[in-house]
Formats: C-alpha cells, sequence, structure tokens
C-alpha cells in the first residue's frame, strides 16, 4: 500500500539576505526555521535542506538495517546511525553514514555485510544515488 507524507516551506526575501520556515506537514511534529547563513556557514539555532535530508537517511538506514538484521535470525538490541550530509554550494557533495549497533551472535564481517546492504537498498539511499556515499563502522 503507497502511503504519502507532505512537507513544506514558505521564504520571504531574497537567497541571502531571507528567511523561512520548513513544516512537516503530515505528522505536525514540528516547523524548522531556515535561512542562507545557517545553510551554508553556522547553524545558529535553524536547520537546513541538508540537516533533514541528514535526518530522513539515518533513520531509513536505521530501519532497513534493523529489518536486514531481524532476517539474517540476529535482531539488533540498538542501533545508532548518523548520516552527515556535506554541502558545498551550490551543490550535496557527499553522505557518510556512520553506524554502530549491537547485535548479539552476529560477527563483525556479517554486521559489515548487512549494513552494506542496507545502505545500497534503503529507498532514501536510492533516491540519493546522484550523491557518493559511504558507510563507516563503529565498534
Amino acid at each position: 500500500m503507497a502511503t504519502t507524507r507532505t512537507a513544506s516551506a514558505h521564504w520571504e526575501g531574497t537567497l541571502f539576505e531571507g528567511k523561512g520556515t520548513a513544516n512537516l506537514e503530515t505528522s505536525g511534529a514540528g516547523q524548522f526555521d531556515v535561512t542562507w547563513p545557517a545553510r551554508a556557514e553556522d547553524a545558529g539555532g535553524k536547520s537546513s535542506p541538508e540537516e533533514l535530508i541528514a535526518a530522513a537517511h539515518a533513520t531509513c538506514f536505521a530501519m532497513q538495517l534493523s529489518n536486514m538484521l531481524a532476517q539474517a535470525g540476529h535482531p539488533a538490541d540498538s542501533l545508532d546511525t548518523t548520516s552527515t550530509v556535506t554541502f558545498d554550494p551550490p551543490s550535496i557533495t557527499g553522505i557518510t553514514l556512520t553506524v554502530k549497533g549491537s547485535v548479539p551472535g552476529m560477527s563483525d564481517e556479517d554486521f559489515r555485510k548487512n549494513a552494506e546492504g542496507a545502505k545500497e537498498t534503503c529507498p532514501v539511499s536510492q533516491a540519493l544515488k546522484a550523491v557518493p556515499m559511504t558507510l563507516e563502522i563503529q565498534s
């Protein structure tokens, strides 16, 4: 069954002097202030498209990896994932996923293989294929 999710943005002013908001419409979970300086310089308590992409990617990857580990007979006790999106105006130039997992009974090699598989197959990774992506495993 297909689902849809909606977010919206409102912007006022020019790119460099203006300001706006990003809204998570479907969930109503939040409204985030955005500005060019927050995107390209210091965040200063504001968000950016890249931070929102990073949040979506870290969550999607963790969910995909969790499912893959359970299917392999080794459900994770926990997974901690970080997605770091690099913005070098005017482009997103790279993404690094970092994961640490507590997976009883699974070898480090098998964990790495599953993590690599999750990186390749999570829907957000699929949508971001145009960007160079790396995976780091923490122990």
